[in-house]
């Protein structure tokens, strides 16, 4: 245990504690050698043993100090103190937007724009540098009391040159802020980034967050499958610009999001232009969902077909009217204005449509004459190869692509390559009933591994191991082949609080909560000007801890401080003497 006082290496000595988290501890220390204070983040003691989390804390150093830019946390020093593993980092005194945001509700438009331009600009320097950060957040991100913006916490960082690491049984990164692809188990890309920035930027806005729900399982479900709620519904005077801003970061098809980071940022820069506040909302060229047409209208050209066919009947109108000279004139200019409107908005995008291009054969190329020739046709390649067994291929060699070659598809869509393992095929074999942590390596080194947590009936008389398979995805005696997907699925066996505070409960919520899990809730105002009234402020029994029927759980929350009266005050004590006399009835 880290105390105060106590000197790491010799060079840095502990002031106080900042900051705990699942992973590691924040100190803040002073450099005796340079004499300076510094943050100091230490691999938690119960976890130094784990060879996993110390290879992920080295990667958070490795990353980090790759990087220098004013938004990001510099890197000081990394390394190894009698078994003691620590990160020594720039010091930022203030808050973070989490913070920030429980404080004020939420922010206003320009000071949110303001503290969007400063993130993008330095994540822009981070997928420069070929990492993808992938645990953007508001916890994640500190604010200094003259607004500078400071990202940190690349502990789950991402090169993107790298190899990725297989994640079994946890989801990395904020469930909040899980873009759709990595919640249906696929890999992180820049995207990725993007899309949590629009959360944030949309919490920013609102104080809240788009979508809430009682686990994971069901906030990940929902980035997947629902449509993003209209920040202008909840209120109108955000402009159409900046609304559009979300709903791209936000897409739920990559392919509708902007391409980079720059990107996002340069129409930031521009989104309260006068010129660009009342533009018409997003539409996007890709689907969103499963069965979405991709053939869809411009909503922009039909609003304005629909002008030009008011406008041709008001022509008619005036023409049956009058005969005199002045309405042939005006005929005429309105035709003339009607005629430049069919041009801008019907003949133009005709001739300007990005055509369609059919996808090259590049099966039994090599890698790279396959980028080369796909390059060529007008279209962007994947980064990241995909592999796949094919007894036809030779290993080495382009097996197939994604989309299909042959498909017609539109110039500058986005190609995947998969390369040929040759023929490798194996028989699944019967994993039920076993620990998936004794089998993890056997698997990850032939197939693509997912572990998911199925429900068990309550009804089910079975005693399920916590990590015992319970079945697999494909069954056992299946041909499978090197690479191809497999999915162990263990018993979701405890059932956990969620993170009151973090996930902005309301009362109503929590009591209803407590209410379906036989929870025994006491609810205790603390008069405080800090807070927005009614914000949940602490809980008792901390988020992931299991449930227990009739536990006692205990909810502080936030009142105006000149509001509280003696009556609250009473209220208050008769509700905890009642508590108490359940605690003592329990026990």
């Amino acid at each position: 245990m880290i105390t105060k006082g106590q000197k790491i290496n010799e060079r840095y000595e502990i002031i106080k504690s900042i900051g705990e988290g699942g992973m590691a501890n924040v100190y803040l220390a002073h450099d005796i050698i340079l004499d300076r204070d510094v943050a100091i983040k230490v691999l938690r003691g119960d976890l130094a043993g784990d060879e996993k989390f110390v290879r992920r804390f080295q990667r958070e150093a490795l990353s980090a100090s790759s990087l220098s830019h004013p938004n990001i946390v510099e890197m000081y020093d990394v390394g190894e103190d009698n078994g003691t593993y620590y990160i020594v980092m720039e010091y930022v005194p203030g808050q973070t937007l989490k913070q920030l945001i429980k404080k004020r509700g939420s922010i206003s438009l320009s000071e949110a724009i303001d503290i969007m331009l400063q993130i993008t600009d330095g994540i822009k320097e981070a997928h420069d540098s070929y990492i993808i950060h992938r645990d953007l957040k508001p916890q994640n991100i500190l604010i200094k009391d003259n607004g500078e913006i400071k990202i940190t916490d690349f502990g789950i960082a991402m090169a993107l040159n790298s190899t990725q690491l297989t994640q079994t049984n946890s989801v990395m990164g904020s469930v909040h802020y899980l873009p759709p692809e990595q919640a249906s188990g696929k890999g992180a890309t820049i995207k990725s980034d993007i899309y949590s920035m629009g959360i944030l930027f949309y919490e920013l806005l609102t104080g809240s967050l788009p979508f809430k729900g009682e686990n994971a399982v069901e906030i990940a479900l929902k980035h997947m499958k629902s449509d993003f709620p209209s920040i202008r519904e909840k209120n109108d005077s955000i402009p159409q610009s900046v609304e559009n801003i979300i709903l791209r970061a936000t897409a739920k098809n990559p392919k509708n999001r902007y391409e980079t980071v720059s990107r996002m940022h340069d129409d930031l820069l521009t989104c309260l232009n006068e010129d660009r506040l009342n533009e018409g909302k997003v539409t996007f060229l890709f689907p969103e969902h499963e069965g979405d047409s991709e053939d869809k209208k411009p909503v922009l050209l039909e609003e304005k077909e629909e002008e030009i066919k008011e406008l041709e009947d008001e022509l008619g109108d005036l023409r049956e009217e009058k005969k005199n000279t002045w309405i042939w004139i005006l005929s005429g200019i309105f035709i003339f204005v009607v005629l430049i409107l069919v041009g801008i908005f019907v003949i133009y995008p005709i001739f300007s449509e990005v055509p369609d291009v059919v996808i090259p054969n590049v099966a039994g190329m090599t890698v790279q004459k396959a980028e080369d020739t796909l390059k060529k046709a007008g279209f962007e390649v994947e980064l990241k190869v995909e592999q796949v067994s094919d007894e036809k291929i030779e290993a080495g060699l382009i097996s197939k692509t994604s989309p299909a070659i042959g498909r017609k598809v539109k110039k500058g869509t986005s190609i995947t390559l998969f390369e040929s393992l040759g023929d490798t095929v194996y028989e699944m074999e019967d994993f039920k009933g076993k620990n998936y942590k004794e089998i993890k390596a056997i698997l990850e080194s032939k197939y693509e591994l997912e572990v998911v947590l199925e429900k068990v009936d309550p009804e089910d008389d079975t005693e399920y191991g916590e990590e015992e398979i319970i079945k697999t995805d494909p069954e056992k005696g299946t041909k499978v082949s090197k690479g191809q997907k497999v999915t162990l699925y263990i018993p979701n066996v405890v059932d956990e609080y969620p993170d009151f505070v973090t996930e902005q409960w309301s009362i109503d919520e929590i009591q209803a909560f407590c209410d379906k899990y036989g929870i025994i809730v006491s609810f205790v105002s603390k008069p405080t000007n800090e807070f927005t009234p009614n914000t949940i402020i602490s809980q008792s029994r901390a988020a992931g801890t299991p449930i227990v029927k009739g536990a006692n759980l205990k909810i502080v929350y936030a009142v105006k401080y000149e509001e509280e009266t003696k009556k609250e005050e009473t209220k208050t004590d008769t509700t905890d003497t009642k508590t108490e006399e359940k605690k003592d009835e329990n026990n």
